[in-house]
């Protein structure tokens, strides 16, 4: 008799102590621009380093947040298979190692150049990734998979990103079954939101998204369209990129709509490609709040504003 009020005593504790467990209050979460690591940020880092990329000030703001979400521009691989396209990039594996050591956590492969050293190079892309510690975003062992919402979080409440190539890939054959990025259609994702706010309610569904027309400062009608359709759906907001230049902010129902927050880490230098934005979220149980962190890039470094 002992032994089972013993017993029960221990089990009491146990479950107090789980219970007493404190659970994250917020979750905070930051979304990057362009990443590229090939032509002039390559001969960048040959001459100084790939550490250089990063002012201490850019790597002190990573550390406040969570999660920190860049779009990968290139193939990060050692195999050399490049397509037949206009624009072929290729950046160097070990270079992934500095992005994780300054606080990226995701890489957003959905994107026109992740294909750019060919489906090997792309299946490669994703191990190196994992390789440094870092998560990919719109890659899959084939479509399905790709376009698979990634739970960021369940606490404080769940978290979810749908990232979607929405520009067309250049001589890239898409094949359902074989590794591939997501091209998911405007529809397909309002299926996806639609499904995960019937599943929880209270959960957040962010949509990352590489489209529009590159160096225009304002975005297509179609966008502005389709960007609100999803927004009608449940997601909570839009974080897009691929034009290089930082577009339009609208708030629509309350939800923010980033069209392109411009480049992160590039080698080009016109005064309309060197301004970019981090997006910060921070999310509670009760609510969700953004913040805009406005940067120059200066012969491709970031130095925040």
């Amino acid at each position: 008799m002992l032994n089972v009020i013993l017993r029960s005593a221990f089990l009491l504790l146990i479950g107090f102590i789980l219970g007493c467990t404190p659970k994250k209050e917020s979750l905070k979460i930051l979304f990057a621009g362009d990443l590229l690591l090939d032509r002039g940020v390559k001969k960048r880092i040959e001459y100084l380093g790939a550490d250089n990329l990063f002012r201490p000030e850019m790597t002190a703001l990573f550390a406040q947040h969570n999660i920190v979400i860049a779009n990968l521009e290139c193939p990060v691989t050692k195999i050399e298979a490049p397509i037949n396209k206009r624009f072929i990039f290729r950046g160097e594996p070990e270079v992934l190692e500095t992005l994780q050591l300054n606080g990226i956590t995701h890489l957003n492969m959905a994107n026109n150049h992740a294909m750019d050293q060919g489906r090997k190079g792309l299946v490669d892309t994703d191990k190196n990734i994992r390789k440094y510690g870092m998560k990919s975003t719109g890659y899959g062992v084939n479509s399905k998979k790709a376009c698979e919402p990634v739970l960021l979080s369940n606490e404080p409440r769940a978290v979810y990103l749908i990232s979607s190539l929405r520009v067309p890939s250049e001589n890239w054959t898409y094949l359902a079954e074989e590794p591939s990025v997501c091209e998911q259609t405007v529809e397909e994702i309002c299926q996806q939101v639609q499904f995960l706010k019937k599943k929880d309610q209270n959960a957040i569904v962010l949509i990352q998204l590489h489209w529009g027309a590159e160096h225009q400062p304002q975005p297509l009608l179609s966008q502005i369209q389709q960007a609100r359709q999803l927004i009608d759906a449940g997601a909570d907001a839009i974080v897009g990129h691929h034009p290089h230049t930082i577009q339009t902010i609208e708030f629509y129902k309350e939800k923010p709509i980033y069209y392109s927050i411009g480049n992160f880490i590039f080698d080009q230098n016109n005064p309309i490609n060197s301004a970019g934005l981090l997006i910060g979220i921070e999310i509670s149980t009760k609510k969700i709040t953004f913040k805009e962190h406005p940067f120059t890039i200066k012969q491709s470094v970031p130095h925040l504003n």
